[in-house]
């Protein structure tokens, strides 16, 4: 169990690396388009598709490996004013209809985007399929993370019935990982 979750701090950590990288990325070519347009006069194309791809990995990449389920905004004024059992019950469907949802659209959506295999972006011809496979990557890490956390409030309950949070973090949330 203490390799499990080591492994999956490691993996976090590595995530969170690839997302600082990419952010730096998006950076450095936004600051070199902003010298080459007002500076130097002379606007680099490239930069503008660089920084619309990675802020698209970014957005995918994070929601998929590093942002946990407590983290995303939810309009919960509904869910707090019912009792545990029926937050339980909310929670399972939840989890649920999000795991049947995006496993359902799962083909099709695969099907576009490997489609796309036959388009390349503007300037540096990189294919659409790699610049949208990200989404394919969410969807797959969101429906096994959901599928998990339905099985895990089977199992255990809500992770804010399962006690104090000692570190800060669910008991069960991106156990997945």
């Amino acid at each position: 169990m203490q390799g499990m979750k080591l492994l999956k701090k490691w993996l976090l950590r590595g995530a969170e690396g690839i997302m600082a990288a990419m952010l730096a990325a998006v950076f450095l070519t936004f600051v070199l388009q902003i010298f080459s347009r007002y500076v130097i006069n002379r606007p680099i194309g490239w930069t503008l598709e660089v920084c619309l791809t990675l802020w698209l990995w970014l957005v995918f990449w994070g929601n998929a490996f590093v942002v946990r389920h407590r983290e995303h905004v939810t309009f919960d004024v509904l869910y707090n004013a019912v009792r545990p059992r029926t937050r339980r019950i909310f929670a399972l469907v939840g989890s649920a209809a999000i795991v049947v949802g995006l496993a359902v659209s799962f083909y099709p959506t695969w099907d576009f985007i490997d489609f796309l295999r036959i388009k390349k972006s503007a300037i540096l011809k990189i294919p659409m399929r790699t610049v949208f496979s990200i989404y394919a990557i969410f969807m797959i890490s969101a429906i096994v993370v959901y599928a998990w956390r339905f099985v895990m409030i089977l199992r255990r309950g809500l992770p804010e019935e399962t006690g104090p949070k000692e570190t800060g973090k669910d008991n069960h949330e991106r156990e997945a990982v």
